[in-house]
């Protein structure tokens, strides 16, 4: 922070959600902390990168690093991130100091409306497409790159698919309730896990000023993320297998792509607990991601 202006300089990324999440904490920084925040937009790799496929790439990662720089170089104080984007292990220097409360977790199947059997879903993640395949076993996927305001054009105007998988909680950060020529049906949890952190914003800063952006900190939103991360972790982090997780109260939703969906009371269960219920329940697990368990547990 700048002595002289008595300024926070926030990294975040330039798309529109981005910026809509950095907005947020920034009035919430203002408000809580007394402190006025500036800006600072940046494009990261993922962004840069649009013709890549996330799928092949590795996603993780891609849509962080450039904050992160920031961040350690002294340009920026803070950087928000969506939690979900987030590898499981910061860099050195750098730490998760807050989940601010988190928005709905859930996913939206977004369709043309002259849709009534889609044959063409647009998705690049592995967990959605999985759950979804039960649904509609006809199904042919793509990806389809691009902002929230992008993708859903593609679909009414372009017609490049038949429908895409959104998180509810980017479309109601930018205030999209509807749009002309789609239906928008958002998917129990119980049908559709969501991804490690789906929804939660994270504020990460420099380890020797976590405790200063503490204050920010959603307690049942941090509970729930941590937990989910760290299963993420456990699990390989970036193991491109379809995994979604997600904590509500002690009621923990798990879906593993050789296993489908399971839901655990956890209660107050440590990480070991927690793993040992969820093999307890997917044995099959042990042969995903083996090495990284057996280095963990």
């Amino acid at each position: 922070m700048s002595a002289s202006t008595n300024k926070l300089v926030l990294a975040t990324r330039k798309s529109p959600l981005a910026l809509k999440q950095a907005n947020w904490v920034a009035q919430l920084v203002e408000s809580v902390m007394g402190i006025n925040v500036e800006l600072s937009p940046m494009s990261t790799t993922g962004d840069q990168q649009a013709d890549w496929s996330l799928q092949e790439k590795g996603g993780k990662g891609l849509f962080t690093k450039e904050l992160e720089v920031a961040l350690l170089e002294g340009r920026a104080d803070l950087a928000v991130h969506s939690a979900k984007d987030l590898p499981t292990e910061n860099p050195d220097g750098l730490v998760l100091s807050a989940f601010p409360v988190r928005e709905d977790p859930r996913d939206v199947l977004v369709l043309n409306e002259q849709v009534k059997d889609p044959q063409i879903l647009a998705s690049g993640s592995p967990r959605r497409r999985a759950q979804l395949q039960k649904r509609f076993p006809q199904v042919s996927w793509k990806e389809l790159r691009g902002n929230v305001e992008t993708r859903l054009r593609k679909i009414a105007v372009q017609r490049e698919a038949d429908g895409t998988i959104l998180a509810a909680a980017g479309l109601s950060r930018l205030g999209i309730k509807e749009y002309p020529g789609l239906t928008f049906n958002k998917l129990p949890i119980d049908e559709m896990v969501p991804s490690p952190g789906q929804a939660a914003i994270a504020i990460q800063v420099r380890s020797n000023e976590i405790d200063k952006f503490s204050v920010l900190d959603h307690e049942e939103t941090s509970r729930a993320v941590l937990l989910e991360r760290a299963i993420l972790d456990r699990l390989g982090g970036g193991c491109q297998v379809a995994l979604g997780v997600h904590l509500a109260g002690n009621q923990l939703h798990f879906f593993h792509e050789d296993c489908g969906i399971r839901i655990l009371d956890i209660q107050n269960d440590t990480i070991e607990m927690v793993m040992d219920k969820i093999l307890g329940h997917c044995a099959q697990i042990l042969l995903c991601c083996k090495h990284r368990l057996q280095k963990d547990l």
